[in-house]
């Protein structure tokens, strides 16, 4: 039996989309924490809920993330070899070998670097608002802006970006698109990367995929599927989470009086109350509702309940954010072995982007009540579909 993500979304977005407190508590109040979903074909799916429960089992290596461990013919979405060879899909010495050689071009040295580039950014797309009326500050700003970070930290051209972000948009949305439309999708993506990696070869630049083509430990490096699927995975998960953490926390800020003359408080983006504030965020209103699924490779206990081995278990990150165990800590970018590389490029891009839109648009206000937003209903994502604003005229500082 092949599980498709279509199934899995059909059985989960009941259960996991919504407001992330109300999800929160009605997982915890399942026996153990655990909630069991039957997929139209007989398989489960198991989301476990409980903040020690998701923290513990992020860092057991018995949960593997490689599909070859699944026993029910997990497909997720179905990408071919030179796209699936990347971190989100491997376990062990494999991973270990591929995050060393990753670690050693993705340096704190070059996301530093990004600084400079993400504040331009941030001021150009706010310069080129209308100086009053209506706009989606999704479209307008929370997009845009890690799209061209990305696009700059790996070398991709500027005019490839939207077509990239065109391109994952299908791949999150599987269940709206046939077969055909999923194919030409992930064919369009592997001849742009493809085509990029090579002129990279050709004519080496200062990026990170040049630098990534360039790693080795030893004699050992990157092979060209390893190449092809870290870029699509640095694309694909480097800026779609930061589009929604963005958007998200400047509605919340904008809905709360307080918190956004906290962030106008703040004389510099990089200040400690400001990392505060983000992280609060980051806790809160984290973009992605699991952790990457995983498949026990033998039978494992949460409370009393046990969970076959072979079957897909979600890691609800964002239920346990909001459980009272977690305390001042959050799981947003995982733990263990698979810890998020890109954390210190996604804070450093919310601290901006929510800094410099309080500071430059002191006029900004919601056009509907924060209640009345319109998200998702997606089982992988929290996040807003648009965020109507109004600018008042003068309002662009």
């Amino acid at each position: 039996m092949t599980v498709k993500d279509a199934d899995i979304a059909r059985a989960l977005i009941p259960i996991l989309s919504g407001d992330p407190s109300a999800v929160a508590q009605r997982l915890r109040e399942q026996p153990d924490g655990v909630y069991r979903a039957t997929l139209s074909g007989g398989a489960h799916v198991w989301v476990v809920s409980r903040y020690d429960d998701v923290k513990r089992l992020l860092a057991d290596p018995r949960l593997a993330l490689n599909k070859r461990s699944s026993r029910t013919g997990y497909q997720g979405f179905g990408l071919p070899p030179a796209l699936d060879a990347n971190l989100l899909n491997l376990d062990g010495a494999d991973h270990a070998r591929l995050r060393r050689l990753v670690t050693a071009a993705f340096t704190t040295r070059r996301i530093d670097q990004l600084r400079d580039r993400i504040r331009t950014t941030s001021n150009t797309l706010i310069d080129a608002l209308p100086l009053d009326g209506t706009l989606d500050l999704v479209a307008a700003y929370a997009a845009p802006l890690p799209v061209a970070v990305i696009c700059d930290l790996l070398g991709v051209p500027a005019d490839q970006g939207s077509t990239l972000r065109e391109c994952t948009q299908v791949l999150l949305a599987p269940g709206k698109y046939g077969p055909s439309d999923l194919a030409a999708t992930v064919g369009r993506i592997l001849t742009l990367l493809t085509d990029l990696i090579a002129a990279k070869r050709t004519e080496p630049t200062d990026d990170l995929l040049t630098a990534m083509i360039a790693a080795h430990d030893g004699e050992d490096r990157l092979s060209q599927d390893e190449l092809l699927s870290l870029a699509f995975l640095i694309l694909f998960a480097g800026y779609e989470n930061s589009v929604h953490l963005i958007s998200a926390a400047i509605a919340r800020a904008l809905a709360e009086p307080g918190l956004a003359a906290a962030i106008r408080a703040e004389p510099d983006p990089h200040s400690e109350p400001m990392n505060r504030i983000i992280e609060q965020f980051l806790k809160f209103d984290q973009p992605a509702t699991t952790a990457i699924r995983r498949f026990p490779t033998e039978d494992i206990k949460v409370g009393d309940t046990v969970i076959p081995a072979g079957d897909t278990v979600l890691l609800a990150t964002a239920a346990a954010n909001h459980d009272p165990a977690s305390a001042a800590g959050h799981l947003t970018f995982g733990h263990g072995a698979h810890y998020c590389l890109g954390a210190p490029l996604a804070r450093l891009e919310a601290r901006i982007a929510v800094w410099t839109a309080l500071h430059r648009l002191p006029g900004l206000t919601l056009c509907v009540p924060y209640a009345d937003l319109q998200w998702k209903s997606d089982h992988r994502q929290h996040a807003l579909t648009t965020l109507p604003v109004t600018l008042f005229p003068q309002s662009i500082g």
